[in-house]
């Protein structure tokens, strides 16, 4: 496709891209800070509510990649994305009406399911501009960001007159838009040949033992799962906890928003980062950054620190996310990429961050604001595996199950 009505096409498709990634990020700008206060809101207790919405990613470590690889088989994401998106709207008008844990534990992991396979598949679609057309990846995904932050300052705004109640509809919101995206979006365009080059990584068990008989990478997967992980207290209870401080829910949101203004500039200056300070140092300083942060959260700092608080999410996520990425992408070698971060996927957004959540909830139901100590534990240790990485990872080669591979 080439000429100004081919460059038209592809600009479309970048706009429409670019919408879906905006509304499937509406939902979680406003699920991941408010759907606990929802839950809390139906009469919920801090370890049911820490069980329902850490269950989701557990489970979506083997069924999140199975609907991905069968949405590649069938070779058309659109139709996929569609049925997600639909999907989701009717689970989450089904949620609103239900009231018991047995009942939203189960909605909960259909709903998030759904959502948190359109977020690949919606990345796929995008490639295929990226590598057809030399779309540019970043402004597409940047909306998504965006939205967020939009999505999580709105929603305190409109929770605080409207009460706890409206959180669902929030929610239900954001999927309505994410129907009516994925429904916008084109048909694939130049699929055929660039199947091969599109599709999600796929797990190969002969990869995967290879990598796992790495100490290298095992450490890897140990550091980067725990720092992660440690964001499992916030990210459930982090709203709940501000407002029993006596923070209103637009605050709350406010605050949400300051922490991914900043991980979108790291983003957007993650090469020029990269150029000083090398991907295993920005772990260790994600990690670092980690033990300050959530042992600080356990004081119930004041507005003023907890905005700064906030600003080091840049650091505690982003930075050791980036570190991760590009450590991967220059130490393990070609035919093992796609197995390695299909692996640190399930471990950092799976078992680490799951299993933090459910260790949030009797602590934080018996602790309160202290129970961000036990996160800043997990991000000592974390830090402390962080050293070793460095110490392990040589500068010219890192072996993988026996072979042996040039860092790019």
């Amino acid at each position: 496709m080439s000429g100004p009505a081919g460059e038209r096409d592809w600009r479309g498709f970048a706009v429409r891209v670019s919408l879906l990634f905006a509304a499937v990020c509406t939902v979680v700008g406003t699920q991941l800070p408010f759907y606990p206060v929802w839950l809390d809101w139906r009469g919920l207790g801090a370890s049911e509510i820490a069980f329902i919405t850490a269950a989701p990613l557990v489970v979506r470590v083997v069924v999140t990649p199975a609907l991905a690889f069968a949405a590649d088989r069938l070779g058309d994401h659109r139709r996929f994305l569609i049925g997600l998106a639909w999907a989701g709207l009717v689970v989450v008008l089904a949620l609103a009406q239900l009231s018991t844990f047995w009942p939203l534990l189960f909605g909960t992991v259909l709903f998030s399911l759904a959502m948190s396979t359109i977020m690949p598949l919606t990345e796929t679609v995008a490639m295929t501009g990226v590598k057809a057309a030399g779309l540019d990846y970043g402004r597409m995904r940047l909306w998504g960001s965006l939205s967020f932050i939009v999505a999580s300052v709105c929603g305190g705004w409109l929770l605080e007159p409207l009460g706890a109640g409206a959180a669902i509809w929030l929610v239900a919101g954001g999927t309505v838009l994410t129907v009516a995206a994925a429904h916008g979006l084109q048909r694939p365009i130049g699929l055929g040949r660039l199947k091969a080059a599109t599709s999600p990584p796929r797990l190969r068990v002969v990869d995967a033992l290879g990598l796992l008989r790495s100490r290298v990478f095992l450490v890897f997967l140990l550091t980067t799962g725990l720092v992660q992980g440690a964001h499992g207290m916030f990210y459930t209870f982090g709203v709940l906890h501000w407002r029993a401080q006596g923070l209103d829910t637009a605050w709350s949101g406010i605050l949400w928003a300051v922490a991914i203004v900043c991980e979108v500039a790291l983003f957007a200056y993650s090469a020029a980062v990269l150029r000083r300070v090398g991907p295993v140092q920005l772990i260790m300083l994600g990690c670092g950054a980690a033990v300050v942060r959530w042992l600080l959260m356990g004081f119930d700092p004041p507005l003023a620190l907890l905005v700064l608080l906030q600003i080091s999410h840049s650091l505690t996520y982003t930075a050791s996310h980036i570190g991760a990425i590009h450590f991967m992408s220059r130490t393990v070698p070609d035919q093992q990429s796609g197995t390695a971060q299909a692996l640190y996927a399930s471990v950092t957004g799976g078992i680490g961050l799951g299993g933090a959540m459910l260790i949030a909830g009797p602590l934080y139901a018996s602790y309160g604001g202290r129970a961000y100590w036990a996160m800043a534990i997990m991000a000592a240790v974390a830090l402390a595996a962080s050293l070793a990485l460095k110490r392990m990872a040589q500068p010219h080669s890192v072996g993988w199950g026996g072979e042996t591979s040039a860092p790019s």
